[in-house]
């Protein structure tokens, strides 16, 4: 299947030439790249320009004229491939957080489930081991805390390493997403569990960014933590749709 990477980008420029290059690698036949940029200071739209005129035919750019926001970014990116005809959507960081040797893995189990989940809540994953105590308890409990009020099945509900089948992600409500930080990851589980998705997760370790500055701040913990009680409300009359998996991958 055509696999299109959707990646946003905010000041990654150190990162997103790197990242390209080992996707790029993978054996995965037409893999194609989409950088979402939001007009980052530091250069990374340019370099992301650079970069599809070396591979004019597998990475293309969206220039986006400020922060708008991790949500937004996807949204946009998700409609465009899309369009742009591909069969499965992967959405990930551009920090090396999220193991670009894994995207095989994940694809390969897209043939038995329509999502499948980088997670590093389930047997074998974790997370960054440098990581002071306090953070580490701060990501498994915002993970928590969104499972246990939205009842999902799913052991990481707020990590960003995905794996979407076209039709899976053809029949999400894009046009009523609005979480715009980390929740986003929240919401769009949320959408999937209540329309009846087969999900998979597979472990892997979530490392620190080792270039650039996180994007975490008090406000986007803020956000995820109302907004798990509003998708309470605002998808209570959502209920599982007829699909039938394509078993021939």
């Amino acid at each position: 299947m055509q696999l299109s990477v959707v990646i946003p980008t905010y000041n990654e420029a150190e990162n997103l030439p790197k990242l390209v290059s080992v996707l790029f690698s993978l054996p995965i036949q037409g893999l194609r790249i989409l950088v979402v940029d939001d007009n980052s200071p530091d250069g990374t739209g340019q370099a992301a320009d650079a970069l599809a005129e070396s591979h004019p035919a597998r990475l293309s750019v969206m220039h986006r004229p400020g922060k708008m926001g991790l949500g937004t970014a996807y949204i946009q990116g998700f409609q465009k491939v899309l369009r742009d005809g591909a069969e499965a959507v992967c959405q990930m960081d551009a920090d090396f957080s999220h193991p670009p040797e894994l995207v095989l893995d994940l694809v390969n189990i897209l043939q038995h489930c329509d999502l499948a989940l980088g997670s590093r809540y389930v047997p074998g994953g974790s997370v960054d081991n440098t990581w002071p105590f306090w953070r580490k308890g701060l990501s498994a409990f915002g993970n928590f805390y969104a499972r246990l009020i939205l009842g999902l099945p799913v052991r990481d509900a707020t990590g960003g390493f995905r794996v979407w089948r076209r039709e899976a992600l053809m029949g999400m409500p894009l046009e009523r997403v609005r979480s715009n930080g980390y929740a986003f990851q929240v919401e769009m589980t949320y959408i999937a569990c209540k329309l009846g998705y087969r999900i998979m997760e597979i472990p892997f370790y979530f490392a620190d960014r080792k270039w650039g500055q996180s994007k975490m701040s008090f406000h986007i913990q803020r956000e995820a933590a109302i907004r798990v009680w509003q998708l309470l409300f605002e998808y209570r009359a959502l209920s599982p749709k007829p699909h039938q998996l394509d078993q021939s991958g």
